[in-house]
């Protein structure tokens, strides 16, 4: 920083002590120099205002220099502004005291000037190398802040293609992804998820059929009814997503491997790969599920028609508490007019 751009207040009860202050200053060229008798406005104009410097009195009768002190040093401390203590007394015990009240240093009564000039310059450079250092700090910040945006993207952006591939294993477009995710959240918004959650649940629902990587087109594109042997190799896309998924720390990949493994389990333990039930599945995985579900009885499929939306929400009704969470059903229903819009607004193309 300019040391002599620098804002310097200072605070003495007695005027004349004042101009002489203002007038070293100004010889020595500091032009910037707010001088106050009263302590009080001193310390709300201290406040309201950035200064660089503070020249503070020790003895005033009103409030003591130590009073404004206490008053200004957390402001000081957080800012690096230095406070330079301006006294006639210089025995150990005050110095030691005003030390630990906050101040960076002491000038002496009656003021020499040279001293004025080296202690307001010195402690001005440091102030200003420590706002270099902050300012340098914050950059870097600044620039981790994007990388690791910029990190976050690129990941989001690789899993929505991955999952789009997925999904054109079986679909004619990947949109049931896109949708499926927009009424997961909604879903998980209905049952008080935090805003994290229910991004994780957005970025993470695309990858529920990863593992459809690993079927045949024979069986993935069947237009009859799977046998229980082709039945039983169709289940294996959950395991198949989750190993694909496994073995990463990221929230995201986390919370996209139990969708993976978990979205085809069923409320009362009839589904699979592991037969859970209730509450011992994940809920994001019985959110994605009731989601799922929807969207796939609404969408034409090789071996099917698409059903009505009407049709659709009647199943998901009627299957709550066997296939489905009634909880989740319950939160269903209660976003149907958002679930309906998202699956207007994104038609199969």
């Amino acid at each position: 920083m300019n040391t002599y751009q620098a804002r310097i207040l200072a605070i003495d009860d007695e005027p004349d002590n004042l101009l002489l202050i203002r007038q070293a200053l100004r010889k020595l060229g500091f032009a910037h120099c707010v001088a106050m008798s009263d302590p009080v406005q001193a310390v709300a104009c201290f406040h309201a205002e950035d200064f660089d410097m503070v020249l503070l009195d020790y003895n005033m009768p009103v409030m003591s220099g130590l009073a404004v002190l206490s008053m200004i040093s957390p402001k000081a401390h957080r800012e690096q502004i230095p406070i330079v203590m301006v006294t006639a007394q210089g025995d150990r015990d005050t110095r030691l005291l005003t030390l630990n009240a906050g101040a960076k240093d002491f000038l002496a009564k009656p003021i020499d000037t040279a001293e004025l000039m080296v202690r307001v310059h010195n402690l001005l450079e440091t102030r200003g190398l420590h706002l270099a250092l902050r300012r340098q700090n914050q950059q870097l910040e600044d620039k981790v802040a994007q990388r690791t945006e910029e990190l976050h993207s690129t990941r989001l952006e690789i899993i929505r293609r991955l999952a789009r591939a997925a999904e054109f294993r079986d679909s004619d477009t990947g949109v049931h992804v896109q949708r499926m995710s927009l009424y997961a959240q909604a879903i998980g918004r209905r049952l008080g998820l935090a805003e994290c959650e229910l991004d994780l649940l957005l970025n993470a629902c695309p990858m529920h059929d990863l593992g459809k990587i690993g079927i045949s087109d024979t069986i993935l594109l069947k237009p009859g009814k799977l046998t229980p042997e082709e039945f039983a190799v169709m289940q294996q896309h959950t395991l198949i997503g989750a190993s694909i998924l496994q073995g990463h720390d990221a929230e995201l990949l986390r919370a996209a491997h139990d969708i993976a493994l978990y979205h085809h389990e069923r409320w009362n333990g009839a589904g699979y790969p592991h037969g859970l039930a209730g509450e011992a599945i994940p809920l994001p995985a019985r959110i994605a599920t009731v989601a799922d579900v929807f969207d796939a009885l609404t969408m034409k499929r090789p071996y099917k028609q698409p059903w009505s939306t009407e049709d659709a929400r009647r199943e998901i009704a009627r299957l709550s508490g066997t296939h489905f969470d009634p909880a989740v059903v319950a939160a269903f229903e209660a976003v149907i007019e958002e679930i309906l819009a998202i699956h207007a607004a994104h038609p199969d193309l």
